[in-house]
């Protein structure tokens, strides 16, 4: 497998696919990203890329509501939600359009 991209064009509109979801699992206590046959634990930064990822929203458009929600640095949060989604990708859990 290669390594992810550093980050996404700001108007590419990243969704989940079909029969990949995000769900609260009472057990673990936490958010997990549920796929066919597999299951990652969420932490609080992919959850929060995950909630404004709906693929209606651009790259750019996400990034700029979580600098703004979380007050951080525009470039740290593209670079950052930019691999977490790349890796989606690349595991076939996500897509760009």
């Amino acid at each position: 497998m290669t390594a992810p991209a550093a980050t996404l064009p700001e108007t590419a509109r990243p969704r989940l696919l079909r029969g990949v979801r995000t769900k609260f699992d009472r057990v673990r206590d936490t958010w997990v990203l549920l796929a066919p046959e597999r299951t990652l634990k969420l932490d609080q930064i992919g959850h929060a890329i995950l909630s404004e990822t709906n693929g209606e929203r651009s790259f750019g458009e996400i990034v700029d509501r979580l600098a703004a929600t979380y007050n951080a640095p525009r470039d740290r949060i593209a670079e950052d939600a930019g691999r977490f989604l790349a890796s989606l990708i690349d595991r076939r859990m996500a897509e760009a359009r």
